[in-house]
């Protein structure tokens, strides 16, 4: 009786390389999923302030909820991204916006401006801060009132020298 010859996968050698091959695909593969969302960096990206925001924002956003954005990489200095595709988007070094009509409201000590000329979509920019921080909010996705109050904690670091004010508080 003759013996069948020993199976390929049973030698530990051609195991380990083949098990050392399928992770190596399994990187490039699950690595080209999650490439950098492409942000425009602010004109004063480079400023200290933003890197103070930067290692303060949150890993995720709404989260454990149904509209929980996860962090996503950004390519850009002074900017972070969540969601995929990016339904939030935060540019710090923006230029600080001046006195405006625009809905100016308050969450938790940071002042933001709010352009909702393009809804679904919110541009909101902190107001009395300089540099500025811009965060675009897909509102169809993740509620914009959610996303500038956890992100008020990373932007409060940079100092505030204004606020908002109304009509009535300018009068007089």
């Amino acid at each position: 009786m003759s013996e069948s010859p020993m199976p390929a996968w049973s030698n530990p050698a051609l195991r380990a390389l083949a098990a050392s091959t399928v992770t190596a695909v399994s990187v490039l593969v699950l690595a080209a999923c999650s490439q950098a969302v492409p942000v425009e960096a602010a004109d004063a990206a480079s400023d200290p302030a933003c890197a103070a925001v930067v290692v303060r924002l949150p890993d995720a956003l709404a989260k454990d909820t149904e509209a929980e954005q996860a962090q996503r990489e950004t390519n850009a200095q002074g900017t972070g991204a969540w969601g995929t595709p990016a339904s939030v988007v935060l540019r710090c070094g923006a230029e600080a916006p001046g006195p405006t009509t625009d809905r100016c409201v308050t969450v938790n000590g940071v002042d933001w401006v709010i352009d909702e000329s393009s809804a679904p979509d919110y541009l909101f920019t902190t107001y009395g801060r300089t540099p500025a921080v811009e965060v675009l909010v897909d509102n169809d996705v993740v509620s914009g009132t959610t996303v500038i109050t956890e992100l008020a904690d990373a932007v409060s670091v940079i100092p505030a020298d204004g606020a908002c004010t109304t009509i009535g508080e300018n009068a007089g």
